[in-house]
């Protein structure tokens, strides 16, 4: 196997994990009612399904349509970005990336499809299922009051990543090498010293 082989591979695999978990929890808390409101862990963590129409954080300075054609948009641009630079980046920036597309993709299938599957709209008019939620307060102030799903999850761990180790993850563009490393070229001599020195 070839490492570009290697990398669409791995890049595959990341993406279709994160597809996979974000779309079969989504719809384990959508079918469950049991699990639509529930304490995981008492005062920290909990499940509370809801249905964002708008954007990650609550925004909703759009409609639910324009929201979706910008998220399958900024998708596709996002994909294209990361196939032209395949040739040059590691492989740990191809799984981070497969997160953000792993993510991507598993909230625009809730766009896409979610609208007619629950009979409300259709295309792309579908909410985006979430549930996960930090129920932590201090002095009565929520820690972290937005509910979300697995494939926010991926998203942001992989941009957090990417913020906190840049230089490790970003490709970086090849450092010309002397010119004695140029085939054809030698290296100047250098001069030694004089024997009675």
């Amino acid at each position: 196997m070839t490492l570009l082989q290697k990398k669409w591979l791995t890049f595959g695999s990341v993406v279709l994990f994160v597809v996979l978990l974000d779309q079969w929890s989504k719809f384990m808390v959508r079918t469950r009612w049991e699990l639509q409101n529930m304490e995981l862990i008492p005062g920290w963590l909990s499940f509370h399904y809801t249905k964002n129409p708008g954007m990650a954080l609550g925004i909703d300075i759009l409609s639910t349509f324009q929201i979706s054609v910008v998220a399958l948009i900024a998708t596709i641009a996002i994909t294209v970005y990361i196939v032209r630079m395949f040739d040059t980046a590691p492989i740990r920036f191809i799984v981070l990336m497969g997160l953000v597309i792993g993510g991507a993709v598993g909230n625009l299938i809730d766009r896409i499809f979610i609208a007619r599957i629950m009979e409300y709209g259709g295309f792309l008019e579908g909410q985006v299922v979430d549930f996960i939620h930090f129920t932590l307060r201090i002095n009565d102030w929520p820690v972290f009051p937005y509910i979300f799903n697995v494939a926010d999850m991926a998203i942001s761990c992989a941009l957090i990543l990417f913020i906190v180790f840049n230089r490790k993850f970003v490709p970086q563009d090849e450092v010309p090498g002397d010119t004695a490393d140029t085939p054809g070229e030698v290296a100047p001599a250098v001069p030694k010293e004089d024997a009675g020195t």
